[in-house]
């Protein structure tokens, strides 16, 4: 089936990838997710669309842990709970802007379509990844 929708675990990569994370120990859930961001991040080549669609669905992961994050997708999700995933948000940020700088599979394909609702989406899950900073409040 490929690609179905723009959200990050809206392809059969991901849906795969959250397959393992699901049959993963509980105590490996946490490490699954820092290999497969950091495989991103640490990508000086070209970036493959599977390596990509995987490194999404983890920092969709991380990101539903933060402030305002969503909760994965509950059919094409992860079945099983996630550790404590907040510790790896910079590594998530740079695994998303891996996804976005070429050369990148990802980027490429989704250049060929209407790519600005899965900008939305990588984009929105850029902010919610980004720690805020306090705002001053009036003495």
């Amino acid at each position: 089936m490929g690609t179905w929708d723009v959200g990050p675990f809206d392809n059969d990569t991901a849906a795969d990838w959250c397959g393992g994370f699901d049959d993963a120990a509980p105590d490996a859930r946490r490490g699954l997710v820092r290999n497969t961001l950091a495989r991103a991040a640490e990508a000086t080549d070209y970036l493959d669309a599977d390596v990509g669609d995987n490194a999404i669905a983890a920092a969709a992961l991380v990101a539903a842990q933060c402030p305002g994050g969503e909760p994965a997708h509950p059919h094409y999700g992860p079945k099983q709970p996630a550790p404590d995933l907040t510790g790896l948000r910079t590594l998530a940020l740079r695994a998303l802007d891996r996804v976005l700088t070429e050369p990148s599979e990802l980027l490429e394909l989704w250049a060929e379509s209407d790519d600005a609702p899965w900008h939305t989406t990588i984009n929105g899950l850029r902010s919610t990844l980004t720690p805020q900073l306090p705002q001053n409040r009036p003495a």
